[in-house]
């Protein structure tokens, strides 16, 4: 049964993650995926393999993401066994001030492997259309999610 420790291990994993994107360590980054983890983007590239996410991170920070920082606020964090969590969040970059409303919505699934540590074997990024988020909540109020209402 997880405990209040295994919630503060996965969530150390993404405060380590954040850590490491504003570092711009590609390699630290990668070191918390699993070796055959995914990593889908906002724009739809499929990442497979920690080191197709840690190489695809060192071109990202000295490129499109050079001198951005992270923001990340978990959601939920929600146990699947004793060795499984999946993670709600939401995210985004920025350079200069952190931004009030972050624009990503993101899931990750960690897994405790064999020497104890939690590491991120999926994950996935999806940009935000706030915008068209209310235009389609004001015509169908249905589909307001209950965790949105608030």
């Amino acid at each position: 049964m997880p405990t209040t420790h295994d919630s503060a291990a996965v969530t150390a994993v993404l405060d380590s993650l954040v850590a490491a994107w504003n570092r711009h360590d590609a390699d630290a980054y990668g070191r918390l995926f699993t070796e055959d983890a995914t990593y889908a983007t906002y724009v739809g590239t499929l990442y497979q393999g920690r080191q197709d996410i840690t190489e695809s991170h060192r071109v990202l920070f000295t490129t499109f993401l050079k001198d951005t920082l992270l923001a990340d606020e978990v959601v939920g964090v929600r146990f699947l066994g004793p060795d499984t969590a999946v993670v709600t969040g939401r995210g985004d970059t920025y350079k200069g001030s952190r931004p009030r409303r972050l624009g990503k919505v993101q899931t990750y699934t960690l897994v405790r492997e064999a020497d104890g540590e939690w590491r991120i074997a999926a994950f996935q990024n999806t940009k935000r259309r706030p915008l068209t988020e209310a235009v389609s909540f004001r015509f169908a109020p249905g589909l307001v999610p209950a965790a949105g209402r608030a």
